[in-house]
């Protein structure tokens, strides 16, 4: 059985192709003609979109037209999932992140998790070893806080993230202005996050860290304790949410 998932984000829309229960291909389109055509390069048979951005109801179209049989565009608090779920608005949680939940819980069953999910906006949330999503927080991802403070002050540049090669320079003090920035941005979400996880593991004895996101590779070296680094983590999970619903 091959099945397509699509996770459209802020930033961009990733799609996975899975043979059974195995990812085979992984990548990043603009548009639903592109997601068509990676449908029928692939002869996919079913599908599960998501979105945090753009409704998805045009990419499902595309796909419906072309004659594909089961399309699931996953809801929050309406689509079913393998964890039961006691975020009080369950119709405001964004996919990305019960998806991403859904992903750890499978890949690390029966304890706690903390999912980092390091994209646009930094998000921690907690699945506990009942497999019971409760909940996290959402902070500023990396480039969002690079641009807030250009954005709301008169004086501060606009500064690009730095590449890899500059990050494993980063300065915990800075020296000029510049430098100043990217240390508060970059050290300053470092810092937020090892502190969330170490508050959540006084809580949660036993906790594991899944850490994903497009900035993952920035924190992966930078946390404390031991991490398990899951690129494409939202795929799994809606490709999990995808079986429960349609078999």
């Amino acid at each position: 059985m091959t099945s397509l998932v699509l996770d459209i984000g802020n930033t961009a829309a990733k799609y996975g192709c899975f043979q059974g229960a195995a990812l085979t291909e992984a990548g990043s389109i603009a548009t639903p003609a592109e997601l068509l055509a990676v449908a029928k390069r692939v002869g996919a048979e079913r599908a599960v979109l998501a979105s945090v951005a753009a409704p998805a109801e045009q990419w499902a179209q595309e796909l419906m037209d072309a004659g594909l049989a089961q399309v699931l565009i996953f809801r929050p608090g309406q689509t079913a999932v393998p964890l039961a779920n006691t975020y009080a608005t369950p119709l405001t949680l964004g996919a990305d992140r019960l998806a991403a939940a859904v992903g750890a819980a499978y890949l690390l069953p029966g304890r706690p998790l903390l999912v980092v999910d390091a994209g646009t906006c930094i998000k921690c949330d907690l699945v506990t070893a009942d497999t019971t999503y409760q909940g996290g927080s959402i902070a500023p991802g990396l480039r969002m806080r690079l641009q807030a403070m250009h954005a709301f002050t008169g004086r501060l540049p606009e500064l690009p993230l730095p590449t890899a090669a500059q990050a494993s320079e980063l300065a915990l003090c800075g020296t000029d202005t510049r430098t100043a920035m990217l240390s508060g941005a970059l050290n300053g979400a470092v810092a937020e996050v090892n502190g969330m996880i170490a508050s959540y593991r006084a809580q949660h004895p036993g906790l594991a860290v899944v850490l994903t996101g497009g900035d993952a590779a920035f924190f992966e070296s930078r946390l404390k304790g031991r991490i398990f680094a899951v690129s494409e983590l939202v795929l799994l999970g809606l490709h999990r949410i995808l079986v429960l619903n349609v078999g």
